[in-house]
């Protein structure tokens, strides 16, 4: 069985990156404006060069894997 399915569909009811795009449709302005925040909160609270690295390097990382390949699809449900 897969850990990852079965967690989904306790919590959420769905893949997480399906209503990680749908937050991200609906409230892009507020996402941004977050991202940024935690940023800035993160640079000022540890080592500026080695963490903007990290940080920088997982976010692209992250948002290539939510966006890449298929089209949004609003409300998308899970494969059964």
């Amino acid at each position: 069985m897969n850990i990852y399915k079965a967690i989904w569909k306790v919590i959420g009811g769905r893949p997480w990156t399906y209503i990680l795009r749908d937050i991200w449709h609906k409230y892009e302005g507020l996402c941004i404006i977050a991202l940024v925040a935690f940023g800035a909160l993160l640079g000022h609270h540890f080592w500026p060069q080695l963490l903007w690295l990290f940080v920088t390097f997982t976010a692209g990382y992250i948002a290539g894997h939510l966006f890449w390949g298929k089209e949004y699809i609003p409300d998308q449900k899970g494969d059964e």
